[in-house]
C-alpha cells in the first residue's frame, strides 16, 4: 500500500494537492483564482468541487469541512447549488466562447445568495480563444471579494500568460497506477484482476478508472477505439482520410479516442525497444500488440506515438480537425497502396 496524507475529501490520488487548499482555507489565505491543470479525467474536476465544497460546508468544526452531508455540500456534489456557475462549452467544437465566459462573469458580480463564496467554474478553458481569455481579465484583475474562480485545463500552453499569472496553478500528475489499483480495490469494491487492468488503462487517470469501473460502456468504446485503430494500420490512403471525415466531426470524442490510441502506441515503443522494466497498458490485447511490433520498426512505432501526442495536444488551438486527422494517418505505418 501506499501511505497517503490522512483527509477526509472526496478526492483520491492527489493528497498533496488536497493538503495546500486545505491549508489556504484554514490560514484564511484563499486566492481569487485557481488554475487546475492535468490530462482529461485526471481528477481536476473532482478536486474543484471538492474545493468548494469546502469553501461553502457549513459544518461546525472547520476541520470537518467538507462535511458531506449539510445542504451546501450536497446541493454542490449533486451540481445543483445556487452559488456554483459554470461555463459551457460550444456543443458542436467544444469551444469556450466569449459569451459563455461574460455570462459567468456577470453572475459573479452578484453577492452570494446562501454561501460564503460564489464559486465560478471554466472547465476546458484552454479550448477558449484569446479573445475569449481577455474576458476573464477583468474579473481576475478585480474580483469580486466573496469570488472564487476555478479554471480548469490540460496545460497551460494554450493559455495568456495574464491568465496564468493572476492564478494559482496546480499541476495535477497522473496517479500511481498501485495507487490507481489500491483505490479501486478498497473504495470501490473492484475485483483484484479487474482492478489492476483498469489501472493500468487509465495510465494515472484515476477519474477514468473509477468511472469505468462502474460503466462498462467505457470499455466497451475502449474496445472498439483500439480496434479502429488496428484495423485502419491496414487500410489505404481514401480509407483512412474516410476515418479521419468521421472522427473530425466531434472534437471531444477525438480527445478520448486519440488518448486510447496513445497507450496503444506507447505499448508497441516499449514492445519494439525490448524495455521489459515498464509493463504495457494494454495487457488484455498482448497478441495483437505482438502480432503488430512485428509488423513495424521501432522508428515508426515511434513517430506514430509522438504524432498522435502532438494532435492530442494541439486540440487546445482551432484547428481544422480533418486534415489533421488525414496527416496524422498518413504518419502511420501500414499504409496500403491503392
Amino acid at each position: 500500500m501506499i501511505d497517503t496524507v490522512t483527509h477526509h475529501w472526496p478526492v483520491f490520488g492527489h493528497d498533496w494537492a488536497v493538503e495546500q487548499l486545505r491549508k489556504s482555507i484554514a490560514f484564511g489565505r484563499v486566492r481569487h483564482a485557481y488554475l487546475i491543470t492535468g490530462a482529461d479525467s485526471v481528477g481536476k474536476n473532482t478536486l474543484a468541487h471538492a474545493f468548494a465544497m469546502a469553501l461553502n460546508c457549513t459544518h461546525p468544526d472547520e476541520n470537518e469541512r467538507p462535511c458531506g452531508q449539510c445542504r451546501s455540500c450536497k446541493l454542490i456534489y449533486s451540481g445543483n447549488h445556487p452559488d456554483m456557475l459554470y461555463s459551457e462549452v460550444d456543443e458542436n467544437t467544444g469551444a469556450l466562447k466569449i459569451e459563455a465566459i461574460r455570462n459567468v462573469t456577470r453572475g459573479l458580480a452578484m453577492k452570494p445568495f446562501e454561501a460564503r463564496y460564489r464559486v465560478a467554474l471554466f472547465p476546458y478553458f484552454d479550448r477558449a480563444q484569446p479573445r475569449a481569455q481577455d474576458a476573464l481579465l477583468k474579473t481576475l484583475e478585480e474580483p469580486p471579494p466573496t469570488a472564487v474562480l476555478i479554471l480548469l485545463a490540460r496545460s497551460t500552453e494554450a493559455l495568456l500568460s495574464t491568465i496564468t499569472s493572476r492564478s494559482q496553478v496546480i499541476n495535477l500528475r497522473p496517479v500511481p497506477l498501485v495507487q490507481v489499483r489500491d483505490v479501486l480495490i478498497e473504495h470501490f469494491q473492484v475485483e483484484g484482476e479487474q482492478a489492476e487492468l483498469l489501472a493500468r488503462l487509465s495510465g494515472g487517470r484515476i477519474g477514468w478508472a473509477i468511472q469505468a469501473a462502474h460503466e462498462p460502456h467505457l470499455l466497451e468504446q475502449r474496445e472498439n477505439a483500439l480496434n479502429l485503430l488496428e484495423n485502419s494500420l491496414d487500410w489505404t490512403r481514401a480509407e483512412r482520410f474516410n476515418l479521419a471525415q468521421d472522427l473530425g466531426r466531434d472534437k471531444l470524442v477525438l480527445a478520448e479516442v486519440l488518448e486510447l490510441w496513445q497507450t496503444y502506441w506507447r505499448d508497441l515503443v516499449l514492445l519494439k525497444s525490448g524495455d521489459t522494466r515498464v509493463k504495457v497498458a494494454n495487457t488484455d490485447r498482448s497478441v495483437q500488440l505482438q502480432r503488430l511490433s512485428l509488423a513495424m520498426t521501432e522508428e515508426e512505432a515511434l513517430r506514430a506515438l509522438r504524432v498522435t501526442r502532438e494532435l492530442l495536444h494541439n486540440l487546445s488551438y482551432n484547428l481544422n480537425l480533418r486534415l489533421a486527422l488525414e496527416t496524422l494517418f498518413l504518419d502511420y505505418p501500414g499504409l496500403k497502396h491503392e
